[in-house]
């Protein structure tokens, strides 16, 4: 068992399935798009156990409390390990967490939009350590975001070849 399938297994965390979109959207668009050694991730929102969207929805500081976007985020750093798990076929292949751009759907006023990303962040820190899970990372507030999600993550891994 590779070293982080068997951190994730030791903490009781199963990655999501794909994402199941909700009816009648069409994402025309590859997760995980492999280039040139490294590992360019669409925009994920969170998921739960059976790849749908995962609840609460809305917006951070208003509908959703920081605690809650702190977990939407977690939920984000899942899905996109399951993402990159069904692409690379082993996540020890990362080498690199490189940039992670963070997006909160944030109500007027919300300003602590980095305490949400956090989320994403403690996580991958946990499993990769923090050489190969340190990052460059912006968290920024939205007016939306797609299918009212709390949290939406996007950004880039180098590989081992």
């Amino acid at each position: 068992m590779s070293l982080i399938a068997s951190r994730l297994a030791s903490r009781g965390i199963v990655l999501p399935p794909s994402l199941k979109p909700p009816p009648g959207s069409v994402l025309p668009f590859q997760f995980v798009r492999v280039s040139n050694g490294r590992a360019f991730i669409s925009g994920h929102g969170p998921q739960g156990p059976d790849g749908s969207i995962a609840p609460p929805l809305g917006k951070v500081g208003r509908e959703l409390s920081i605690d809650e976007g702190y977990a939407a985020a977690r939920l984000v750093g899942l899905a996109i390990l399951g993402s990159l798990q069904r692409t690379l076929g082993d996540l020890d292949r990362i080498v690199a967490w490189n940039r992670v751009f963070g997006m909160v759907n944030s109500a007027p006023g919300f300003h602590r939009q980095p305490a949400v990303i956090n989320g994403f962040s403690d996580l991958i820190l946990d499993l990769f350590g923090p050489e190969v899970g340190a990052h460059a990372r912006s968290a920024v507030g939205m007016a939306e975001l797609p299918f009212d999600i709390p949290v939406e993550i996007e950004g880039e891994v180098e590989l081992r070849v």
